[in-house]
């Protein structure tokens, strides 16, 4: 028992004494958006939505080419003069160079250009709805695994007490087995229950362990197996939130409910650039070039050309097989559908809204009487214990207490965790989470 007692003890201690760093929630937070790659990617993409987000990209601007070439051919060449003579040349080469500027410039295509540049802003602002879409549920995510590796951590010290007490029980009980006031059963009883308890410790150890790691994996460490501390040793749940101000929070910054908008906003620019097709076009090319031709044979050895040539083209789509029309129903078919998975995404929202405010509401009340069980609990243990002493209680007796005593400490931790996890998918659902919590999550917790 004693050898057991000993790797036990070490293994906590293992488990305890090797903290690099303590981190807060915040800090937890700021260092996963600093490394967390899913982030990282996530600002890339953006990044491209900004970069395409121009008015040349929409074709505001004109293209300017600059080209040149080089060609040449060798020719034998058979002419019948007039008179009847034949001219021959063999081995003819003629040479021509070129060099020159374009210039094409859409000036007008039925507002086409104006729908694509638009197109392109929303996609741009796309891009940052989705980045925060993804921060926002690592947030939620880094702190509920912040959180839950608290729960495990209490749980780990109501199960160390728990041995304590088993290791208490066991020691009263040799006392008295070796002076013949206890039987043997007594003794195996006591040793099998201490057992039980030290496999408990050794388990959650592990739980621990697969938290901790969890958690430095979504910090992105260098080094996830690192053994870090957390500041915080208790979960302090929000009671003070209200739901109609997290509805209208929902209505109005949930980033979901943003992107679906922005989606139907997107469709709309799509049917009028299907539009722009129905009016004419009007487009300016012109070009500035230098070409020099070198003949063999001829009255002229060189010419050389240097000036400016430009147009206009100005047209309109009479027909196009009748798929102008064909796209431009489907466009409004579009928006349509983008309307009702708007409406479809508010009623979501509302179903989680009222599903997530029912749980905590209820967890609230548990944690509440979980507390007074609490309190209960640790009050018949000590009346347990100390009739245990006096001979008056069965080990059987003063087990269940101990039990007892450890599930109502676990139902309080679980009520706890289970309240702040709903305060947690509130506020994400309500937009509100990057304030309450990434901005300063002890008060939060307040």
């Amino acid at each position: 028992m004693k050898r057991f007692f000993i790797i036990i003890s070490i293994l906590c201690a293992t488990f305890t004494g090797y903290a690099q760093q303590i981190y807060s929630l915040k800090q937890c937070i700021e260092t996963g958006l600093e490394r967390n790659y899913s982030i990282r990617i996530i600002r890339n993409e953006q990044q491209i939505s900004d970069n395409n987000a121009t008015r040349g990209n929409a074709g505001y601007l004109p293209t300017v080419d600059m080209n040149g070439g080089l060609s040449g051919s060798v020719n034998n060449n058979r002419n019948k003069l007039s008179d009847g003579t034949i001219e021959k040349n063999t081995g003819v080469n003629d040479e021509t160079a070129n060099v020159g500027l374009n210039v094409n410039w859409t000036l007008f295509d039925g507002f086409g250009i104006q729908a694509d540049y638009a197109k392109l802003k929303e996609l741009r602002h796309m891009g940052e709805l989705n980045t925060r879409l993804t921060i926002e549920d690592f947030v939620a995510n880094l702190s509920s695994e912040y959180y839950n590796l608290i729960r495990q951590k209490i749980r780990l010290r109501n199960l160390r007490s728990t041995l304590d007490l088993s290791r208490e029980r066991l020691r009263i009980v040799e006392e008295r087995y070796f002076i013949g006031s206890m039987s043997r059963l007594d003794l195996q009883q006591a040793q099998v229950d201490f057992n039980a308890d030290s496999s408990k410790v050794l388990n959650q150890l592990e739980v621990v362990h697969t938290s901790r790691i969890r958690l430095n994996e979504l910090m992105a460490l260098d080094n996830v197996e690192e053994q870090i501390q957390i500041k915080d040793s208790l979960i302090y749940p929000n009671p003070y939130l209200d739901e109609v101000d997290l509805w209208k929070s929902t209505l109005t910054a949930n980033a979901s409910l943003l992107i679906a908008k922005k989606n139907k906003t997107i469709s709309e620019l799509d049917y009028k650039k299907v539009r722009s097709r129905n009016y004419p076009y009007v487009k300016l090319n012109a070009g500035y070039g230098y070409t020099a031709n070198w003949y063999e044979v001829g009255t002229t050895d060189l010419q050389q050309r240097l000036g400016l040539n430009y147009g206009m083209t100005v047209g309109i789509n009479i027909f196009d097989g009748m798929n102008r029309r064909r796209e431009q129903r489907n466009a409004r078919i579009q928006i349509k559908n983008q309307e009702l998975r708007t409406q479809e995404m508010e009623l979501a929202l509302r179903a989680d809204m009222s599903n997530f405010w029912m749980a905590y509401r209820n967890n609230l009340q548990l944690w509440t009487l979980e507390k007074e069980n609490l309190v209960a609990a640790q009050e018949n243990y000590r009346i347990a214990i100390d009739r245990y002493k006096l001979g008056e209680l069965s080990g059987i007796e003063l087990r269940e207490a101990q039990n007892s005593l450890l599930e109502a400490e676990e139902r309080q931790s679980i009520a706890e965790y289970s309240t702040k996890i709903c305060e947690i998918s509130l506020l994400q659902l309500s937009g509100q989470i990057l304030t309450h919590i990434a901005s300063d999550p002890e008060k939060a917790s307040e």
